[in-house]
């Protein structure tokens, strides 16, 4: 069962007294991520139980790794029976170092290597082929393998059933780049003849949700690709396709402590929409990630000045572009919730003020906030930007060489209010470690 609202909301600041009180905010680092442990244990509990809700079948419940690439993090949803989907070498590459078995792990990419197609295949981890050309690569390596000796091999389908509201997130318009696209002329014919000349392929992918994507056109695009299943089985004569992969993509409600819409919500609509896929004939793979995290985390600033300017007052802070990228650039797809706290971490009391909470990197459109409604922040206050557990922290943009913050995770340690401990996920990235990783060590090599 997910968190409810309330209980986030005081748990959320709980969290941030301790984190002021224990120091996560004091000398040079200016700014802290927290995760609840808890709240991420609940989510992962709600998604298993939503699925085994509306089907028999096996289901492996696969981690986005993109949405949150930190090895605790990957070791704690593995402990609560969350595998991962990788799309880089980099990212399986923390799958591995978090304890992430092989037969947990899925990799989707639109660019493999023959590298890495050779290792997916050497450590038996599932993988879902792009295109033809990556069929054909496939082909060479499954027959020096032997067809019987290969992990589970799929084709991705673009089911082409149309974009969400951020255009750059959507994976199943016409022209996407990902997967075969299944709406083309003569793609049907050509799909079904590619799986039956291999039978080693016996997946098909789809992943037509994100933020932005209604749960309708999300259920959509999984009933096209069961359909393209069920064809393929029919023209085999046997279940070849004994796997479908649906992908993630749920969307996350930024606008409230609520999350919806729920998984429950989701695997209800997929057995009322696609019930042959849940009659226990076919085995289920999902792909979620922000959905998995967003609510659970928040990042903790130190407003550093307080000033006005033409009028509006801005409160600078040390929390920008470097761990809210999406937010700052495309403010209007990506708004956030700021909760204010004094300098003791406890929320902020007096009249709303309308005012702008910005970053402090170089440029002026560097905003958490713009003319948001919240009490007037001082100097030395704390800002808090919340549902920033996805994509925000943990995917750092290093603009005018800012640092990586430290991440830690929270949970309660007691019945009273306040008594919250911290274990560090991800050390604070230092001033030293900026340089060494500019080239520090070369300085002369250009002269």
């Amino acid at each position: 069962m997910t968190l409810e609202g309330p209980e986030r909301a005081r748990r959320r600041d709980a969290a941030v007294r301790a984190a002021v009180e224990q120091g996560l905010l004091d000398g040079d680092q200016m700014v802290a991520a927290l995760l609840d442990t808890a709240g991420i244990r609940a989510s992962a509990a709600a998604l298993r139980s939503a699925f085994a809700a509306v089907t028999d079948a096996p289901v492996l419940h696969a981690f986005a790794v993109k949405a949150a690439p930190l090895v605790p993090v990957l070791a704690l949803l593995n402990a609560e029976g969350i595998g991962v989907e990788v799309a880089s070498p980099g990212e399986l590459a923390l799958a591995r170092a978090a304890g992430i078995p092989p037969e947990r792990t899925v990799l989707d990419s639109p660019a493999k290597t023959m590298a890495e197609l050779r290792e997916a295949l050497a450590l038996g981890i599932a993988l879902n082929a792009d295109n033809a050309q990556e069929v054909d690569r496939l082909d060479g390596l499954v027959a020096a393998a032997g067809a019987g000796t290969v992990p589970p091999l799929g084709l991705r389908v673009n089911a082409q059933v149309g974009a969400g509201a951020i255009g750059a997130l959507s994976t199943a318009t016409a022209t996407s780049k990902f997967g075969f696209a299944l709406q083309d002329e003569g793609a049907r014919k050509a799909l079904v003849g590619l799986c039956l000349d291999r039978p080693w392929l016996t997946r098909l992918h789809t992943h037509s949700g994100s933020q932005g994507v209604p749960l309708a056109r999300m259920v959509a695009g999984v009933r096209e690709v069961y359909a393209l299943a069920e064809e393929i089985n029919a023209a085999a004569g046997r279940q070849q396709i004994d796997t479908i992969d649906i992908g993630g993509g749920l969307p996350v409600n930024f606008g409230s402590d609520e999350e919806t819409p729920s998984y429950a919500e989701y695997a209800r609509l997929l057995r009322a929409e696609v019930p042959g896929l849940l009659d226990g004939r076919y085995g289920l793979v999902t792909e979620f990630g922000r959905s998995l995290l967003a609510k659970h985390g928040l990042i903790l600033a130190r407003v550093e000045y307080a000033k006005v300017s033409g009028g509006r007052p801005i409160a600078l802070t040390h929390a920008g572009v470097q761990v809210a990228t999406r937010t700052v650039y495309d403010p209007d797809s990506w708004p956030l919730r700021i909760a204010a706290y004094d300098g003791t971490g406890r929320p902020k009391a007096g009249p709303e003020v309308v005012q702008d909470v910005a970053g402090p990197a170089c440029f002026a459109g560097d905003l958490l906030a713009r003319e948001r409604a919240l009490p007037e922040l001082a100097a030395g206050d704390v800002v808090a930007a919340l549902d920033t557990g996805a994509y925000y922290f943990s995917n750092h943009y290093g603009y005018n060489s800012l640092p990586r913050p430290g991440v830690y995770g929270f949970r309660e340690t007691g019945p009273e209010e306040g008594q919250v401990s911290f274990t560090t996920v991800r050390e604070a990235q230092t001033v030293a470690e900026i340089v060494a990783e500019s080239g520090g060590a070369h300085r002369d090599a250009l002269l």
